[in-house]
């Protein structure tokens, strides 16, 4: 070989054997055991979010172990979802602003609830029997020395309302004093989210016996959540239109008049000719008077039904009011009455005899059927999110014993449901239990407020982007049966790059101006 040639080829053997070199004291290092091609990181970033800090910023140790070293905790199944929300409880924007405070309120709750040790799920919740569940008396009264004092009054009810309870004031309106107003208010309170505001008002009843703006007697219901008030229902004494949606059957508004009008005076004709220009009735040609009078005792009933809330006074009814998206007739935990008022008594009857926080211990099933497989290592052909509340622990029961056994038995889709915090301790310990045994529950970091579905969508759409890698992506209520088989072959139907909604589409459909899914033009 010429000298040249082997001189070429030992340069071309030292650099390989450098290069080799290179690879063993620099790069193996770094190689990692872990399986290729696996999705586990996304759901290690998952398991880190939920840990304190000095947990996720521990360095890497080795896999061999010198010293014998104590077994870890055991850990928690909780899942929660790494959505954040940098807005700005300040904002113009309403859901902005509402997001802001959700994540606000959620923020001291969370590390608590992630931080306390793992619950037993072997060991049930108390049952309604026992003695810390007896706490929920069906009847509340108030003693008279308690109404001696002047408004405001506050009562507890502490399991809330259900389909049937009634409220029961009597009470006199003051004569009002000169230069005020003579008005009254009764609400049904809920639990206070966040300290320094004021409980939600999950009713707000305020008649107004000399008027407002308008000059004649009005009756004022509306709802406040976070300080920001829902559109109020006036009643002013036409009755509510023929075609207008109902409560119960029950009219939202009934029609009065006031006592001494006598005959129709020309503000009468005025206001007569008025209502009938916007196809509003006769407010002089009504069933009985305006039901409320300064220095006359009056009886008011509040009653819960199956749609609303319906009072009526002295047996009369009066008006209907229908239940607002966003709230359970169980959260009603508290009445107040405030105003130009004297009571001379306040009972409440007919009430839930156990605590929402011990409603689970009738529908969970804490069977290891029922639990949720780990998730998949490679990646899954559906993800199905599920909307779900809190206290909402019958529906996800039912969901698991039915059409979720189709996501357990198949490593090709993925079920889980998305859960906000609740209002109530009681609630979230619950969660908690429930989301470690079963492990398909997604704890969402805010308040739960129907206002913010959109956030736990995105939250959907993230989780099963970054988490469980997945072809399509389908979000439900957990109201809803999915057949996962229909859905798949419907879904491969769809053309790249597009969605596909199931239900009935009304496209010419125009938004809701009154009632239970009603918003405002600003909205």
């Amino acid at each position: 070989m010429p000298p040249k040639r082997a001189c070429r080829l030992a340069l071309l053997l030292a650099a390989a054997a450098a290069y080799l070199l290179f690879l063993l004291f620099l790069e193996l290092p770094t190689v990692s055991v872990s399986p290729v091609a696996t999705h586990r990181p996304h759901r290690r970033e998952l398991e880190a979010a939920s840990l304190p800090s000095s947990s996720s910023a521990s360095p890497l140790r080795p896999h061999t172990r010198t010293f014998p070293t104590p077994a870890p905790p055991r850990r928690s199944r909780l899942a929660l979802s790494s959505i954040r929300f940098p807005g700005r409880s300040n904002s113009s924007s309403s859901i902005e602003s509402s997001a802001a405070s959700a994540f606000a309120a959620a923020g001291p709750l969370l590390p608590q609830l992630l931080s306390t040790p793992p619950a037993d799920s072997s060991s049930p919740s108390p049952s309604p029997s026992s003695p810390s569940a007896s706490s929920c008396p069906a009847t509340v009264s108030v003693p008279t020395d308690r109404l001696a004092s002047s408004t405001p009054v506050a009562v507890e009810l502490p399991c809330g309302m259900a389909v049937g309870s009634r409220v029961t004031v009597v009470a006199r309106p003051r004569t009002r004093r000169e230069g005020a107003a003579s008005q009254f208010m009764v609400e049904l309170l809920g639990t206070k989210a966040v300290q320094g505001e004021e409980p939600p008002r999950i009713l707000h009843f305020n008649p107004r016996i000399t008027g407002d703006f308008s000059g004649r007697p009005v009756i004022e219901l509306n709802t406040c959540y976070r300080m920001q008030w829902a559109q109020p229902q006036r009643c002013e004494g036409w009755a509510s239109r023929p075609e207008e949606e109902k409560v119960d059957g029950e009219t939202k508004c009934e029609k009065w008049t006031r006592g001494d009008d006598g005959a129709k005076s020309e503000e009468s004709k005025v206001n007569w000719w008025l209502g009938s220009l916007i196809g509003k009735p006769d407010r002089d040609s009504v069933d009985g008077t305006y039901p409320f009078a300064e220095g006359k005792q009056f009886v008011l009933t509040i009653t819960a039904g199956l749609e609303g809330y319906h009072v009526s006074v002295d047996d009369r009814h009066v008006a209907s009011f229908p239940y607002r998206t966003g709230y359970n007739l169980e959260d009603a935990t508290g009445l107040s009455l405030n105003g130009e008022l004297d009571i001379e008594s306040i009972a409440a009857t007919h009430l839930p005899k156990s605590h929402p926080s011990f409603g689970p211990q009738r529908y969970l099933e804490m069977s290891e059927q029922w639990k949720a497989p780990p998730l998949p290592t490679e990646p899954v052909e559906l993800f199905v999110g599920i909307l779900s509340a809190a206290n909402h622990f019958a529906e996800r029961m039912a969901a698991r014993k039915s059409w979720m056994i189709a996501t357990r038995k198949s490593s090709n889709s993925v079920a889980r449901f998305f859960v906000a915090l609740n209002g109530k301790k009681e609630v979230n310990e619950e969660l908690k239990k429930e989301a470690e045994f079963f492990g398909d529950i997604v704890l969402v970091p805010f308040m739960d407020s129907y206002d913010l579905v959109v956030l736990k969508t995105i939250a959907i759409a993230e989780y099963g982007v970054r988490v469980v890698p997945a072809k399509y992506i389908m979000k439900c209520d957990d109201d809803t049966f999915v057949r996962i088989d229909s859905v798949l072959d419907q879904v491969k139907k769809v053309p790249a790059g597009g969605s596909m909604y199931v239900g009935n589409i009304n496209y010419y459909h125009r938004p809701l101006r009154s009632g239970k899914w009603a918003v405002t033009y600003e909205v």
